[in-house]
């Protein structure tokens, strides 16, 4: 495969190789949210540089004209996927695009000139997006071939689903139209990602607006009512090619981390909880002959717990459940991070050999129980647990969020979240992780908004797909 374009943007790699070897991100851009809806969400950055006075410190607040969006995941306008794909003129990792998951407009974001001052540039209604998609409730994007990719949890105009994808012009931003042409069996959605040398798309499931946006719905839980499937597409065509199912024991099938060398057909992603033993876990999809297969390679239990110190969705249980709510995989296919937010766990495994993951290291922080501290401030427990996280380009640098999502928040932790986020430092030649004490921005330092995800400045590990080896 032969580059069909030239660039201009240093940050667009050909290999996972380069990606690697690129200079380090020197900031973060994170997404808060306003959990009363009384003052508008924000994209803030954060430094990242060790070498700045300003290090670690949130160093500005770019805020939204409405209320109520609540920003969820976010991403780029262009990634690496591109130098295969002439669907740019001149393509530029340049334009960061923000989901409100309950308003469902986008907002998109310049980082030129400035790139610590990101500006808002263009707001994309609900209307656009329903009356051209048919969707609403966007979740989760990726930028790939032939448009940028946005998954929805709710159809248009009120409709509860199906959920799916819906198509942005790259440079424009526009919404072209829905990505699927045959959707069979396929109803729930969450994310979407692909492996673009076999022409494979993966989607996975998590639930309808109905079914998440007032919390975790306890009774549909025990009903096995959330996602619980895997589906595979042709990504050329949205065309559905196969569902696979986890079991209905498995429910909320989340996170997908295809691997990042374009020749490979493997996989992971995060299922949050059993409702056999509220363990969480991760499974790793692969071909098997035409078709894809599925296996489950990591379990996380729950842990126990006294019933008086655990919220109220969960005395009756007498445990924590770990509650896998991210992973990610680093750019060189080696390293697999598990966040569970429930117990305050981030969990490093050595995927080398993706059949069968190997558990390296762990660092506690906050958890339902737990409320580990952070490093730099030993004596003040924390709120939330690591929730999301994102992995720099050479592997050595996690950062992560605490927020889930307002209603589910409050569910699991009713006491409150006070936002944080913290970097984790890497050993990525035997494994190892350890919280950079240096690195805490917190509380006031996000004007009291929640913070959920982060990109980082020059992609991420889970930013681009890359087309060469």
């Amino acid at each position: 495969m032969a580059d069909s374009l030239s660039h201009s943007d240093p940050t667009l790699y050909r290999t996972p190789a380069e990606a690697v070897a690129a200079p380090p991100e020197k900031l973060a851009y994170v997404v808060g949210f306003d959990r009363t809806a009384r003052r508008p969400d924000a994209l803030m950055t954060v430094d990242t540089d060790p070498g700045s006075p300003s290090y670690g410190r949130v160093v500005n607040t770019a805020r939204l004209p409405n209320l109520g969006d609540e920003l969820h995941h976010f991403g780029w306008n262009a990634c690496s996927s591109a130098l295969a794909h002439a669907c740019h003129s001149d393509p530029q990792r340049r334009f960061l695009i923000l989901p409100g998951l309950r308003s469902s407009r986008l907002h998109v974001f310049d980082t030129r000139p400035d790139p610590a001052r990101p500006r808002l540039v263009k707001v994309i209604e609900a209307d656009e997006l329903a009356a051209k998609a048919g969707y609403s409730r966007p979740h989760t994007l990726h930028c790939g071939p032939g448009g940028v990719f946005l998954s929805c949890l709710g159809g248009a105009y009120g409709a509860e689903g199906p959920g799916g994808v819906a198509l942005l012009d790259h440079e424009t931003f526009d919404v072209l139209r829905p990505w699927e042409t045959d959707r069979a069996p396929q109803h729930l959605a969450y994310d979407v990602w692909w492996h673009l040398g076999h022409d494979i798309a993966v989607t996975s499931e998590w639930g309808t607006p109905s079914m998440i946006e007032n919390g975790l719905d306890a009774e549909l839980l025990l009903r096995r009512g959330y996602g619980h499937a895997l589906h595979f597409w042709e990504l050329g065509t949205g065309r559905h090619l196969q569902r696979v199912d986890l079991g209905d024991e498995h429910q909320m099938v989340l996170e997908l981390r295809p691997a990042h060398d374009p020749e490979a057909t493997w996989g992971f992603a995060g299922v949050v909880v059993s409702v056999a033993d509220l363990s969480a876990s991760v499974w790793l999809w692969h071909r098997d002959g035409p078709a894809f297969a599925v296996r489950k390679v990591i379990t996380i239990p729950a842990e126990p717990a006294a019933p008086e110190d655990l919220p109220p969705a969960l005395k009756s249980f007498g445990a924590v459940p770990p509650l896998v709510t991210d992973i990610n995989l680093s750019v060189d296919d080696r390293w697999l991070y598990v966040s569970a937010w429930g117990t305050g766990e981030l969990l490093q495994f050595d995927v080398s050999d993706p059949f069968h993951p190997r558990r390296t290291a762990s660092v506690r922080l906050g958890g339902i129980v737990g409320r580990e501290p952070h490093p730099s401030a030993p004596d003040v427990p924390l709120t939330g647990g690591p929730q999301m996280l994102e992995l720099s380009r050479d592997g050595r640098r996690v950062y992560v969020t605490n927020s889930l999502y307002g209603a589910w928040d409050d569910q699991f932790y009713p006491g409150g979240i006070r936002p944080w986020m913290a970097k984790l430092d890497a050993d990525t030649g035997h494994g190892g992780l350890a919280a950079d004490p240096r690195f805490f921005p917190h509380g006031d330092d996000f004007q009291g908004l929640r913070v959920h995800q982060t990109r980082l400045q020059g992609g991420d590990a889970s930013s681009d797909s890359y087309c060469f080896r």
